[in-house]
């Protein structure tokens, strides 16, 4: 009997003190507000007079450096590997030969196809002359001929085979990573070989969002700055530009840089591009916390005649970090209600808080 008074008086000392902590919480968002009825019951309300300011577009933006071009090398012949040319870090140029691939079964398949062309040749030759003594049809002549052209063919592709068995990088670039060596087989299924990164330019990629993507454009020139040095200066310029926004509504934005610096950069660095644009007109702008639910709704409160709450129709421009541009429906001089909308209608007395 006495364990279950106990816990009784817990639970009411708990609940007791649940309701005394909203209570509280109540009183303090309430004074947070400064939403208090007045004695003439007007709301008090936090306004500013609306006045044309200049406007700063400069921004800067974060991201990652990426090499200008990425390769894995992949095998297109079977066979064994026979030389490694290069080492992991080695720079190489377009054409260099890589590594080599026993051809000795290549060389066989060639040999094959040039016997079969050869034999194709005598034969078109033997069904040409026959054909004009009549001892053969148009329609043997000509599939003499196919004949040969399919060998010449044949013969072309195990030519390129040989060919292909030195291994040849296809960019400018340095060996990032080597994944054979002396004595491995690859397949023609396409054996990785070589990791090959191009790092003359590097592509610094940034997401902005809706409002300085509008005065950005492909060719436009951009500060770059390298976070692990910050001392050198370096200029990129836009060469990609999303057409659509990712799922966090910015628009993805790729700047080429020259890496020619002393302090070379590496791939997978962090960078800051900084957008700098020129002075701008000055505008009517308000704060962002002005408009009624939200900026797409073009609706404000403004004070009127008689410290009364005019609903107020607006046409907002850009978004300018806390502050909206407003293009028409507001005049300099206006005073415009920048809290305490919540709890306002059209015609609500109001009481303007310093």
């Amino acid at each position: 009997m006495k364990r279950g008074i106990i816990t009784a008086l817990v639970i009411i000392l708990a609940i007791a003190g649940i309701v005394l902590v909203l209570t509280n919480n109540k009183k303090k968002n309430a004074a947070k507000t400064a939403i208090v009825a007045q004695g003439s019951g007007a709301i008090s309300v936090r306004t500013s007079v609306i006045e044309k300011q200049a406007i700063n577009l400069d921004f800067s933006a974060n991201g990652t450096f990426a090499p200008n071009q990425e390769l894995n090398f992949l095998s297109e012949n079977a066979g064994r590997v026979t030389k490694i040319y290069v080492e992991e870090g080695d720079r190489v140029t377009k054409g260099q030969s890589l590594a080599r691939v026993d051809a000795e079964i290549l060389n066989t398949d060639k040999e094959t196809a040039e016997a079969n062309l050869q034999n194709a040749v005598r034969d078109e030759a033997r069904y040409s002359s026959s054909f004009k003594t009549g001892g053969v049809t148009q329609q043997q002549l000509d599939q003499a001929r196919l004949m040969v052209q399919n060998a010449k063919l044949r013969l072309q592709s195990t030519q390129r085979k040989v060919s292909d068995a030195n291994i040849k990088s296809p960019i400018n670039g340095i060996v990032n990573k080597k994944y054979i060596e002396v004595g491995a087989f690859v397949n023609a299924q396409g054996t990785q070989m070589f990791e090959l990164v191009d790092v003359s330019k590097l592509k610094l990629k940034v997401s902005v969002n809706e409002s300085q993507v509008a005065n950005l454009k492909v060719g436009d020139q951009v500060q770059i700055k390298s976070n692990v040095f910050p001392t050198d200066d370096y200029v990129g310029k836009i060469t990609f530009i999303a057409a659509k926004a990712d799922a966090s509504l910015n628009f993805p934005i790729e700047i080429m840089v020259e890496n020619n610096k002393k302090n070379t950069i590496k791939a997978g660095m962090y960078g800051t591009a900084i957008f700098k644009f020129p002075g701008q007109a000055p505008t009517l702008t308000i704060p962002r916390g002005s408009f009624v639910g939200s900026v797409s709704s073009n609706q404000i409160f403004v004070l009127g005649e008689g410290n009364k709450a005019v609903l107020r129709k607006v046409v907002a421009g850009r978004i300018l970090g806390e502050n909206v541009e407003i293009l028409d429906g507001l005049k300099e001089g206006e005073t415009v209600i920048i809290s305490g909308q919540i709890n306002l209608i059209d015609g609500t007395p109001v009481a303007p808080v310093k």
